[in-house]
């Protein structure tokens, strides 16, 4: 007899196995990780995570992502290079954020960099994703996680070219992540349910 409830079953989905069995992980890895971004507002964001990140796992930012919205107004790019002393002493005072010196300077150094690379190119997005083949994402064929790079060429010029206007927090590694995070490449394996 066959199942009444077989139409509401979900099968069991390929991930990447990143993803792991965590939900939080699971639903970033399903409607965000490999989908491109053509805003700046959401570019932002992941440059502002992504320098947090540095040295330490995705998943300790992801859980603190909510938290990384309020500290960094919404992420309004334009708020967030206004910050002043004060400011920047209640990051440093906020325990829901990654409180490292360095890293919380340098959030506020890029937002200013990031607005005078909107005021040069009209968008952020023309500016990284013109970095890009046609402008188009990159789609990788990975049969295993072990076929993804950690950098590649054009992670290399955009981070150099980042780090030549002074961003900080921006190496090839990082940059490589921000381009998987924000769909400029697409990293999923072949099987799996995000492709």
């Amino acid at each position: 007899m066959q199942n009444p409830n077989a139409q509401f079953q979900t099968p069991n989905l390929i991930r990447c196995s990143w993803a792991g069995t965590d939900p939080l992980y699971q639903k970033y890895h399903d409607e965000e990780w490999g989908k491109p971004v053509f805003d700046d507002k959401i570019l932002f964001e992941f440059l502002i995570l992504e320098g947090a990140q540095a040295g330490l796992s995705w998943i300790t930012i992801l859980r603190r992502r909510e938290t990384y919205r309020k500290a960094f107004a919404n992420f309004d790019v334009g708020k967030v290079a206004a910050f002043d002393e004060i400011e920047f002493q209640r990051l440093m005072n906020d325990a829901g954020i990654i409180r490292n010196k360095l890293k919380i300077n340098g959030a506020i150094t890029n937002a200013k960099l990031f607005i005078d690379i909107q005021k040069e190119y009209g968008s952020f997005v023309n500016y990284v994703w013109g970095f890009m083949p046609n402008g188009k994402p990159i789609l990788n064929n990975v049969k295993s996680m072990a076929d993804v790079p950690a950098r590649t060429e054009i992670s290399d010029q955009i981070s150099k070219d980042m780090k030549k206007r002074g961003f900080k927090f921006f190496g090839t590694t990082i940059c490589y992540a921000f381009m998987q995070a924000t769909g400029m490449v697409n990293d999923h394996l072949l099987n799996c349910c995000a492709r």
